[in-house]
């Protein structure tokens, strides 16, 4: 109720009073203060109409501000929960990433256990092949000792012989009709046609056989060696009744090697160390367009090597 409603009603009732003069006085005075209660008790009521208002004005404020909060949280709930799910995805991604790179190591080390394990036995095995092979080798070593001390042993058998033909045959050496050279343990002894054979001849002349007499005394005493006997002849061929015996210079020069050998054996050379090889004219010492060249080539070669 206002304010003016009230004044309104009093001023009617104090009118009505006014022309009703059988009223008392105490009756009016007492309608007075009652009005003047009314009217202290509507100002107190509307004070607190005043105060109803701005509290609702105040709590609509406060009710729009904590709506407002509320979607604010709402919304930071909702991302929450986006980001919840998100973490919660990446941590299961992240659970399943680390089984599987478990699986996978696992299954590396189990490999890697295995590839060790191999390697460890081709480690054992080898150092028993190593072994095998130091004493292989230790074996090996000590066969080339006794091969090295046998070749040296061969070679001073070599040179010693060198030296006793040298010796013996110094006459014929001094005379150009006889050289001894020495080569890798091969020996070789050439002598000039002319001193063991009459010319156009095959067979040894006496003073041929006293020659190859000093030969042999010294190869009786080697027992290790091949001996070779290589005929040689320079390039002009055979013509005449000759040729009928010796076509050409190969059948001469296999003669010649042939009888040397022959004796050779007669003298007690063993057979089973003696070889004749005729080469004719196809291994000249020298050049066959001088004299002095074609005499080279016209020789027997008695070489000691190596026995197969």
């Amino acid at each position: 109720m206002s304010k003016k409603i009230v004044l309104s009603v009093l001023v009617v009732l104090l009118a009505a009073g006014l022309s009703a003069c059988s009223v008392m006085q105490s009756t009016y005075q007492m309608k007075v203060d009652e009005a003047d209660s009314l009217t202290k008790r509507l100002a107190s009521l509307q004070k607190k109409h005043d105060d109803l208002v701005a509290e609702n004005t105040a709590l609509k404020v406060r009710n729009e501000r904590l709506i407002s909060d509320l979607a604010g949280m709402t919304l930071q709930k909702d991302k929450l929960t986006t980001d919840l799910a998100y973490v919660t995805g990446q941590r299961d991604k992240a659970a399943a990433d680390k089984e599987e790179l478990d699986r996978i190591l696992q299954s590396k080390s189990d490999s890697l256990s295995q590839t060790i394990f191999e390697l460890r036995k081709k480690v054992a095995d080898l150092d028993v092949e190593n072994g095998k092979l130091r004493e292989r080798n230790a074996a090996l070593q000590q066969e080339v000792e006794t091969l090295k001390k046998a070749k040296e042993e061969q070679v001073q058998k070599v040179s010693s012989t060198y030296e006793s033909l040298l010796e013996k045959m110094k006459s014929e050496i001094s005379k150009g009709q006889v050289t001894i050279s020495e080569l890798k343990g091969k020996l070789t002894v050439n002598m000039v046609d002319s001193i063991l054979f009459d010319s156009g001849k095959a067979e040894v002349k006496k003073g041929g056989l006293e020659i190859l007499g000093k030969v042999i005394s010294i190869l009786k005493d080697v027992k290790d060696k091949s001996i070779r006997i290589e005929g040689h002849t320079d390039n002009v061929q055979i013509a005449g009744a000759l040729a009928k015996r010796y076509p050409t210079n190969w059948e001469l020069s296999a003669a010649r090697a042939i009888n040397v050998t022959r004796y050779l054996q007669e003298q007690g050379i063993d057979p089973g160390q003696l070889a004749a090889v005729a080469y004719g004219e196809w291994k000249p010492a020298g050049t066959n367009d001088t004299e002095e060249g074609k005499a080279k080539n016209r020789r027997i070669e008695i070489i000691l090597v190596p026995k197969e």
